[in-house]
């Protein structure tokens, strides 16, 4: 008989997107992470922690908080049960306008004009808690007219896809480097019903089906600033003429260097919106050449 795993618990003592740092970390033995008023929480079974992970845990942290302040952290062991009770429970319904995200274990009373997005929190960046999601969830509420074809760069959890196609976008485009967000998008998208209007492609934009690379409406970029530099041209090159392009994952006082960038290749930003520190900006591509800046 298997006996159950005792856990270890990491304690983060500061506001970060668990999902971001998951993704970070880019370890497959996490089994959970989440944050709960301003802790964040990773959870790894005890026979698969060792100290290196710890190691990394900072190295991470130090990436994600570029300051010279120590992140306060603490090592606990929690008991299997504990463990799983205390995941369940923290876990809650999250609404965004009309978007409302949930696990499938906690079931909601929808509204008429409520959208239900079923996502259990895996090893996968985007659940809708951090700001940066949340910037582009609530515009995307008042941009999808119908009708558009997305695509979503760095899609993790494909939560920004997934959106988009139920508020009206005929279909997405998911893109994302890391093959173990990509198996849980996969399933997130088949859980969701959206299997025949989403797709996700593992690799870069490079590794785009062919024809539809330039083919894009509405081009989604929830990323970090040296992505965001490094893909600029291709993210352009992306998005048809008269698409937008909507960039989030940016620290306020990086917007500049974005929009220097961006511009520089012709593109005109045309809004902002800030959140926590963190600023999502809405870039447009002229409908002509003689437009461009």
């Amino acid at each position: 008989m298997t006996m159950p795993k005792d856990w270890v618990d990491i304690c983060i003592q500061e506001r970060l997107d668990a999902g971001e740092l998951l993704s970070r970390l880019n370890d497959a033995a996490v089994q959970g992470a989440w944050e709960d008023e301003g802790v964040v929480h990773l959870y790894w079974a005890e026979d698969q922690w060792n100290e290196g992970k710890l190691v990394s845990v900072q190295s991470v942290l130090a990436d994600l908080v570029p300051s010279s302040r120590v992140i306060p952290l603490s090592v606990q062991r929690v008991p299997s049960q504990d463990w799983n009770e205390a995941w369940t429970r923290s876990v809650k319904p999250l609404r965004i306008g009309r978007l409302v995200i949930r696990p499938s274990w906690e079931p909601v009373v929808l509204g008429p004009q409520d959208i239900e997005i079923v996502l259990d929190p895996k090893q996968a960046f985007g659940t809708g808690h951090h700001a940066t999601t949340r910037l582009l969830l609530e515009w995307l509420q008042t941009d999808i007219r119908g009708g558009e074809h997305i695509l979503d760069v760095g899609t993790g959890s494909a939560i920004l896809a997934m959106a988009a196609v139920k508020l009206g976008a005929t279909s997405a485009i998911g893109v994302e480097i890391d093959s173990v967000a990509v198996d849980c998008a996969s399933e997130y998208v088949v859980q969701n019903g959206l299997n025949d209007r989403i797709e996700i492609v593992c690799g870069t934009l490079a590794d785009l089906p062919q024809g539809s690379g330039t083919t894009a409406d509405l081009v989604l970029a929830n990323l970090d600033r040296q992505t965001v530099l490094d893909l600029a041209d291709g993210l352009v090159c992306c998005a048809l003429r008269g698409a937008s392009l909507m960039v989030s994952g940016i620290l306020i006082e990086q917007q500049t260097e974005i929009v220097d960038r961006l511009s520089s290749l012709g593109l005109a930003c045309v809004e902002r919106r800030e959140e926590e520190g963190w600023v999502a900006m809405k870039f447009l591509r002229p409908e002509s050449c003689d437009e461009e800046i």
